[in-house]
């Protein structure tokens, strides 16, 4: 997503690293969970382009260092994912915490859930934007801190 300031100056996040153990199952396993074409490789990298943002999954020795990866998908998206996530047998969470395992989340009365990659990055998808709902949904997102909110 493009940000267009006052100035006119547009911003978008071009690409991020994310270390891995193993590049390439780490993006063939991301690609078949979201239903992305197969990654490419670029020099040293293993590239998986997510719309106009790339993901650059670079060898690195374990313990990998555990990141977090949010994607907002659809609902048609989401079901296909989630879809996916099951057939897979995959443990997956309602929160980042991972407190309430084999749920899914409604804030901003969208859907959302965690699970990790082979190499313990938490991946989170959701097909609402963290305090898009505001406190007027039905279920807010915790970190609104909305009056009389759990």
């Amino acid at each position: 997503m493009a940000l267009c300031y006052a100035d006119g100056m547009t911003v978008i996040l071009d690409h991020t690293i994310v270390h891995a153990s193993d590049p390439e199952a780490s993006t063939a396993f991301l690609a078949e969970i979201l239903g992305l074409p197969p990654a490419r490789k670029l020099a040293h990298f293993t590239v998986l382009a997510i719309g106009e943002t790339s993901l650059d999954f670079l060898p690195d020795t374990p313990p990998i260092s555990s990141r977090h990866f949010a994607f907002r998908v659809s609902e048609a998206e989401f079901d296909a994912i989630f879809d996916r996530i099951r057939a897979r047998d995959l443990p997956y969470w309602a929160d980042p915490f991972r407190t309430q395992p084999g749920a899914i989340n409604r804030w901003d009365d969208g859907r959302g859930l965690y699970f990790d990659d082979p190499d313990g990055h938490l991946l989170e998808i959701i097909t609402r934007s963290y305090g898009s709902g505001g406190c007027d949904a039905e279920h807010p997102n915790p970190l609104l801190g909305c009056p009389g909110q759990k």
